[in-house]
């Protein structure tokens, strides 16, 4: 072939340019350029890092920790992991945990170690783009069983997914608490899907990384896990991260709980995407822990108050339908035009300065709805509703 026979625009391999583009984002870049836009788009807090979290990355940096460490994460962390993992949920060892780049890099990994070109992975949706998205990263095929919506809010039809888990699926991919409806599922269904899976030999990928922020409990409780049922060399892999429960998405570390047969080659992958996190930044991780406890309960308490606060405001509104989530940071609700719920929410930002994102950015089982993340305080969430108010009774 001639250089005059090739394409004069090289692209991407199909799977790759096939993959959704983050609706979120398109709304928040519609959003640029527009004053005084309040935005709710994000699953992040408006507040910082505290600052013993900071500190200790700044002694750390200080102390002249900026070199590679073990691909798997440093001693100390994977320790105080390993007893975090065990207060929570049972007895864990060091050599069924793995520090990460993020919990966004736990998931590429998790689906790495067990997904190849041409297996069937199932996803309970609707659900953050990255779980289903990752897969066919890897050339895999992904099907989904949507939650369905009701009088009690979101609820998962066990029966239906448990049909859709058929000897010819190699991964089972989940997300409780879940972002974006703040459904959680319950102790009795994951000891139902995890014989399940046993028996036909699936492989579950759980993204935990909301279990903290859980209010149908008492108060630090954490949300039904999977590890509290399956023993650590089963074929589950539990996927966390710092960002939610000590307010450090911009830190992008993680962690991931795995069969101890899967780390010599978990190990491998990270090298191959990371090499490794960064050691300050996991130093940070170990002040997290060890000091955050309180912080963590204060901080889901605060959520509490501010879920309440905005799915009561909300529901006085004409139109609104909206159920009090048990898990996760958000509200997921219909309203008038949300049928096209990307192009409500770009008219949010143009005509009501209100950040939102589309439930269309969650998957097809996702329009209808908006997301609201409400971890701000109770003003700011006031004064989002003041401007939706004010727009739905001029359009």
């Amino acid at each position: 072939m001639s250089e005059t026979d090739l394409p004069q625009f090289p692209n991407a391999r199909d799977a790759v340019r096939s993959l959704r583009a983050s609706q979120i984002r398109e709304v928040a870049n519609a959003g640029f350029g527009v004053p005084d836009v309040l935005p709710f788009w994000f699953g992040e807090s408006d507040r910082v890092t505290p600052p013993f979290i900071r500190d200790a990355a700044s002694a750390a940096l200080s102390a002249g920790a900026t070199f590679y460490t073990h691909n798997l994460g440093i001693a100390p962390l994977r320790e105080t992991l390993a007893r975090y993992v065990s207060t929570l949920h049972g007895p864990t060892s060091v050599e069924h945990v793995a520090v990460t780049s993020a919990g966004v890099n736990a998931l590429m990994l998790a689906a790495q170690l067990v997904v190849g070109a041409g297996d069937r992975v199932v996803a309970v949706t609707p659900l953050w783009p990255n779980l289903v998205e990752i897969p066919k990263i890897l050339g895999a095929h992904v099907e989904t069983v949507s939650l369905v919506y009701g009088a009690n809010g979101w609820q998962l039809d066990l029966e239906r997914l448990l049909a859709a888990l058929t000897p010819d699926t190699k991964l089972l991919m989940l997300n409780s608490p879940n972002n974006p409806t703040g459904w959680v599922m319950s102790r009795d269904e994951q000891r139902a899907v995890l014989e399940h899976c046993r028996r036909l030999g699936i492989w579950i990928v759980a993204d935990e990384v909301y279990e903290r922020l859980y209010y149908a409990g008492e108060p630090g409780q954490s949300a039904p896990s999977f590890l509290d049922l399956a023993g650590r060399d089963e074929r589950v892999i539990c996927v966390n991260s710092f960002s939610k429960a000590w307010l450090m998405t911009g830190w992008r570390l993680g962690w991931i709980v795995a069969p101890a047969s899967l780390m010599d080659d978990l190990g491998k992958l990270v090298e191959y995407n990371t090499s490794c996190a960064p050691a300050f930044v996991q130093q940070a991780g170990i002040a997290a822990i060890e000091q955050g406890g309180q912080f963590t309960r204060e901080l889901v308490g605060e959520l509490r108050v501010s879920r309440d606060h905005l799915v009561g405001a909300l529901s006085a509104l004409p139109g609104v339908d909206v159920k009090a989530p048990p898990g996760a940071m958000y509200v997921f609700f219909s309203l008038p035009g949300a049928s096209r719920s990307l192009d409500l929410c770009k008219a949010l930002v143009r005509e009501a300065g209100l950040g939102l994102a589309p439930g269309s950015a969650f998957g097809p089982e996702g329009e209808g709805f908006v997301r609201w993340c409400y971890a701000c305080d109770t003003a700011r969430l006031d004064a989002g509703v003041a401007r939706l108010k004010d727009y739905l009774a001029r359009y």
